[in-house]
C-alpha cells in the first residue's frame, strides 16, 4: 500500500505538538486591524490547541 500524503494546506496551518496534540493559530489578525480594539488584537496573538472534535479529521489531512 502507498504512503498516506499529507495535505499542503493543512501542514502550513497546524503543528503537532510533543504529546500528539495539534496547535493552530487565531483567525482575524491579517486585516481590518484598525477597528479591532488593541485588546482584540492581543487575544488573536499566538496559538491555541485544536478542539478535540477536529482532532481526528486533522490527524487524517496530517497523514499522523
Amino acid at each position: 500500500m502507498p504512503k498516506m500524503k499529507t495535505n499542503s494546506s493543512a501542514k502550513k496551518r497546524f503543528k503537532v505538538t510533543g504529546s500528539g496534540k495539534i496547535k493552530r493559530f487565531r483567525a482575524g489578525k491579517s486585516h481590518l486591524l484598525r477597528k479591532k480594539s488593541k485588546k482584540a488584537k492581543g487575544h488573536l496573538t499566538g496559538s491555541v490547541l485544536v478542539a478535540k472534535a477536529d482532532e481526528k479529521r486533522l490527524k487524517d489531512l496530517l497523514a499522523i
